[in-house]
């Protein structure tokens, strides 16, 4: 893929997210996706592993040097969650969005720095991915997933009981 498509693709599911943030409660964002995990800490995650991009390139910028540690992404996930589910849902929105921004723009820069854009062709192989886009959708649509199945599972009958009436016994609990 050209990095004119990449950066297309980013932008795409940057705006999805963007929506996705934009249209959740801050009760769902504390809906829980199992593991442990929550839709915030999960968007927390997602801000992670963009502002890794961030800082991948601003090293890579001022130093010349293009090299990524490996990542071994069970390990950083597992040390990680603890830190996501301590941020305010809210906070881990936005921030999610807002790191999916700064990436996308330092990705968007290698069109005018061609010699960085040339040192990653010749680095194949690192633990980065340009295409943010890949491990955003990902995430969008366990969230979106998430979202249907919770307001599409069945709801409890609201019993109503008049004032002094008391309530079946076969309706409770």
């Amino acid at each position: 893929m050209d990095l004119s498509s990449i950066i297309r693709a980013n932008n795409v599911t940057r705006e999805r997210l963007r929506e996705l943030v934009g249209r959740m409660s801050d009760i769902d964002l504390t809906r829980d996706l199992g593991d442990g995990w929550t839709i915030a800490a999960v968007l927390a995650h997602c801000a992670f592993y963009d502002l890794r991009i961030v800082a991948l390139f601003e090293r890579w910028q001022q130093t010349g040097e293009v090299a990524a540690l490996p990542v071994e992404a069970n390990i950083l996930n597992a040390a990680l969650l603890p830190l996501a589910l301590a941020l305010p849902p809210r906070a881990a929105a936005n921030l999610a969005v807002e790191a999916a921004e700064a990436a996308d723009g330092k990705v968007a820069e290698l069109e005018l720095e061609m010699d960085l854009m040339d040192k990653l062709e010749e680095a194949k192989g690192l633990a980065v991915s340009l295409l943010r886009s890949e491990h955003r959708k990902e995430h969008i649509r366990q969230i979106e997933a998430a979202l249907v199945s919770l307001s599409s599972a069945p709801k409890k009958p609201s019993v109503r009981v008049k004032a002094g009436e008391k309530p079946d016994k076969k309706l409770r609990g």
